[in-house]
């Protein structure tokens, strides 16, 4: 078993720098105009060649309510029927991606995500999935990966009957925080019992795997007042949690600028309810896979960073990074081989290419050889915590030590900080490097140095 991370205060106030979460490498900021629906429909044709498995991501953007931390790509509307033209241009999505694939190729996992996936009606969810089984290949067995974003307040025992019907099998619930005067400030009030009726009926339902997500560094937060919703979160025995540091960039993300930044806890209450956490979370037996989430020892993620098969992403830590990922919706990403494509982040945009026949690619990007290498690396660190120097020099005909020569001597300095062992042999991220593991992959970025560091969210 992997050992337990540790808490080094000075090491952290050194590399609490802002940088990428490496859901992808290169990152999205990354993505340019040259890559478009060309580039698309040749990663399709060759993915269908080779009959690799697929991962469906469905973005549904709509909301009833505003939560002011958000970072989503979101439309806020208390009207249902917005929901209608959205859809079927979706479907018009769905058709004329699933026609450049294979019917053999498997959909091993499924992701609605949002925005309130639960936002639509009954007849337009069953609508949906009943269009995704017409054109892609689900499996019927309740042996994939299918998931769905939840928000209590707009589910009830009915709709999560409903997602079991139609072949969800976990589900990912927002909660953020149960301090009510902290969800006054950022606008989402929601209960421990309307939260406790969802989990309820996921386990009575016998889906496989509920996540919360928590956010410390919201305004009005301390210290105790987060432990108190910690504690509350582990007694609902979430089999997975995934625990944010809450980025304020309001001059990005316009409802950020209705939080007032003087009721935003200072950094070292911030780094005070993070330590915390990880003492809970670790007394009650969760282990720290990485990048803020947490799973309990018998959960398929921590199985598999034990087997060091962990992979990383768009959806975050998965199990089936080797599936070919096809974002579908407004401002969905896929993942196509060497192909990142994102469709157009503005909805009107999006709707109008399609109602024209046509898909919505606007940007993206294809990896050269440079990327590939330090892709693999970068996966290897962000998953396992390790990285052996002779597998990615077979991978790619390279001598690690060379090609990586002028980075010797930051990895040096990381190591004499004990945020990393290196050897002859590679690198192992110590305990007191795992929670600054965004650091060490930052050294292996070579498109950082021109990038804005104030897009990116802090590693704590």
């Amino acid at each position: 078993m992997l050992d337990a991370i540790r808490w080094d205060t000075d090491l952290i106030r050194r590399y609490d720098l802002a940088g990428p979460r490496y859901t992808s490498y290169p990152t999205a900021v990354q993505f340019h105009s040259q890559v478009g629906t060309f580039d698309l429909l040749h990663a399709l044709r060759e993915s269908r060649k080779a009959l690799r498995p697929l991962s469906l991501y469905v973005h549904v953007p709509f909301c009833a309510n505003i939560c002011y931390y958000c970072a989503c790509n979101k439309v806020i509307t208390k009207d249902r029927g917005r929901a209608l033209p959205y859809l079927q241009r979706l479907e018009q999505e769905i058709q004329l991606i699933a026609c450049h694939l294979d019917p053999g190729q498997k959909v091993e996992q499924l992701h609605f995500g949002g925005g309130t996936p639960t936002f639509l009606s009954h007849d337009e969810l069953r609508q949906l999935m009943a269009h995704l089984r017409q054109h892609f290949n689900l499996l019927d067995d309740d042996s994939g990966d299918y998931g769905i974003e939840i928000d209590p307040r707009e589910a009830d025992w009915s709709t999560m009957g409903l997602l079991r019907e139609l072949g969800f099998n976990r589900v990912s619930i927002g909660l953020q925080d149960l301090d009510p005067a902290v969800q006054r400030a950022v606008n989402r009030l929601q209960s421990l019992e309307e939260t406790r009726a969802v989990i309820e009926a996921a386990r009575t339902l016998q889906f496989r795997s509920i996540n919360i997500d928590l956010i410390y560094g919201l305004p009005k937060q301390t210290p105790d007042n987060f432990a108190r919703t910690v504690e509350e979160v582990i007694n609902l025995q979430p089999d997975r949690l995934s625990v944010f540091n809450y980025a304020h960039l309001p001059e990005r993300f316009m409802p950020q600028r209705r939080i007032n930044s003087h009721e935003l806890p200072a950094p070292a209450e911030k780094l005070q309810m993070l330590q915390r956490t990880i003492e809970q979370l670790t007394a009650a037996s969760y282990r720290y896979i990485g990048m803020d989430h947490f799973a309990l020892p018998d959960d398929e993620l921590a199985i598999a960073q034990e087997e060091s098969t962990l992979q990383r992403n768009f959806q975050g830590y998965t199990t089936h990074g080797h599936c070919d990922l096809i974002g579908l919706g407004v401002s969905a990403i896929s993942q196509i081989g060497d192909l990142y494509c994102q469709n157009s982040s503005d909805l009107t945009q999006y709707q109008n290419l399609l109602g024209g026949a046509q898909l919505a690619t606007s940007r993206g990007l294809v990896c050269n050889q440079d990327d590939r290498v330090r892709r693999a690396v970068i996966q290897q660190l962000i998953c396992n915590f390790s990285l052996d120097f002779e597998a990615i020099e077979q991978q790619f005909n390279i001598d690690f030590r060379g090609y990586f020569g002028e980075l010797w001597p930051q990895l040096q300095a990381m190591a004499e900080d004990s945020l990393i062992k290196l050897s002859n042999e590679g690198i192992e991220v110590l305990p007191a490097g795992r929670l600054l593991v965004r650091s060490v992959c930052m050294v292996f970025d070579a498109y950082l140095e021109q990038q804005n560091r104030q897009r990116f969210s802090r590693v704590i």
